[in-house]
This record gives structure tokens, sequence and C-alpha cells, in this order.
């Protein structure tokens, strides 16, 4: 496995989460895609879904789980950003790519998907990279579209009922595959 902490630029770190992270992971998840601080950036889902985007059992659980990780980066001690990565064997799973929305716009969450990306290039030797992505939130699909993500054309069922996953405010809500291929065996 990488090393970490890592430098990702000159006052950014990263490192993989751990158990004491668990509540500062879960505030920043929620407070960048839910309610009405979200809104002070640009990823925000809250006019698709209210209430929690994840909860401290959940973020704890995928800490836990062997093949996965939270990679957080942080400034003066502080959680800017994290990501959540997968293995599946066959290709790696990115999700809750998130930036505090104050910092938004300013290019961190483009440095933590390139490094994400070459972390589980680096550590998993894995060849392509999968996500999904809310389908009506075009402006966030059309930002991974830019950075070398395709729609493969799959679609999974919004989880309606669990209330983990929030409150949805429409009826239609899906979830797209994104895919890259990130390097040839």
């Amino acid at each position: 496995m990488k090393d970490l902490p890592f430098q990702t630029s000159n006052a950014l770190m990263s490192r993989i989460a751990e158990i004491k992270d668990v509540e500062a992971i879960c505030s920043l998840v929620n407070s960048a895609y839910r309610g009405d601080f979200s809104k002070k950036g640009w990823t925000t889902e809250a006019d698709l879904i209210s209430g929690q985007r994840t909860d401290s059992a959940t973020v704890l659980e995928l800490i836990k789980k062997p093949d996965q990780v939270f990679l957080i980066f942080e400034s003066n001690h502080t959680i800017d950003a994290c990501v959540f990565l997968q293995n599946k064997k066959d290709h790696g799973y990115l999700g809750m790519l998130t930036v505090n929305p104050e910092s938004q716009a300013k290019g961190l969450g483009k440095t933590v998907l390139n490094a994400a990306e070459k972390w589980m290039q680096d550590t998993w030797h894995i060849s392509k990279i999968c996500m999904t992505v809310i389908r009506q939130r075009s402006e966030l699909i059309a930002w991974y579209e830019r950075r070398g993500y395709s729609n493969t054309g799959q679609k999974e069922p919004f989880p309606y009922g669990d209330i983990r996953f929030g409150i949805p405010k429409v009826a239609d809500l899906e979830f797209i595959v994104l895919e890259k291929k990130i390097y040839e065996n």
C-alpha cells in the first residue's frame, strides 16, 4: 500500500481516514450535498433530496471494511475534502468525492480526483474506475466527463425508502454509471 500521508500541494496533505475521522467525514459530506450550507457550493443535491447524505454508522462501516478507504485531504488539521474508494477487483469504485462548499470552484475537486485515481492505480493496479451519479445532476456529470469519464448507459435505482440516503423531493431519481479507463493492463 502506498505510504500516506502524502502531499498533494504546498498546503494540502492526504491520508487514509481512521475511525477518529468518522464524524468529521460525515459532517463534511452532509454539508456539501444537503441543506442550506451546501448551496454555497455547486455540488448540492438539496433541491433533489433532503435530510442526510450519509451517517456515522455508514462511514464507520466503510472505513472498517477491507479493500476500501476514505482518502481525506486536509490543511491546518482541518478536513477540506474526502473521497471514498473501493477495490472491486476488476475495477475501482469512486464515491462521495466531497469538497467543503466554501472551497469549491477553486480546483480542489480536480486535485482530489487526480490523487484518488493515482492512488487506486498505484495501490490496487486497476485499469478502470466506475462511479454512480444521480441522473439529474447534469452539471456534475459534465464535470466528470471533462475529466475523462463516460456514461456507460447503465442505470441503478435510487434507494427510495432508505432514509440513510436522504428523503427524495422528486419521484424519478436514479443513478447513471460513469467509467474511466486509467491505463491498459
